[in-house]
């Protein structure tokens, strides 16, 4: 197995909105992590959860379908899933994926938690 270059910790901003801050690179090989740091992240009652990728420093297509994997299970349970601090390259991934459609993406973490309060 290779190794991971990812953390993730999460901080509560509330009962229902908690962040992820990513650190590093998103391959397949980050599962264990991002699903640690869901399943810290929904107990006992966050609804949205929000990504922060200023800390990102690569995803691959593997990394993709971790997001796309993460945003199935969350629509099923009826949570959201919100994104800031893409770079330019990865938001344009984003749009070319369709992703931003399905994932609230956001300039600033301030914009990302207001759009999450909105959405109660």
């Amino acid at each position: 197995m290779a190794d991971t270059t990812i953390t993730m910790s999460v901080r509560r901003v509330d009962a229902l909105i908690c962040i992820i801050d990513i650190q590093g690179d998103i391959t397949a090989f980050a599962e264990p992590e991002l699903m640690r740091a869901y399943t810290e992240a929904t107990e006992p009652s966050a609804h949205a959860i929000i990504l922060n990728f200023t800390g990102l420093e690569y995803m691959n297509s593997g990394g993709i379908g971790l997001i796309v994997t993460l945003m199935i299970r969350m629509n099923r349970l009826k949570q959201r899933l919100l994104a800031f601090g893409l770079s330019d390259h990865y938001t344009h991934i984003f749009e070319l994926t369709r992703l931003n459609e399905a994932i609230g993406v956001y300039p600033t973490e301030n914009a990302a938690v207001a759009a999450a309060a909105r959405e109660r």
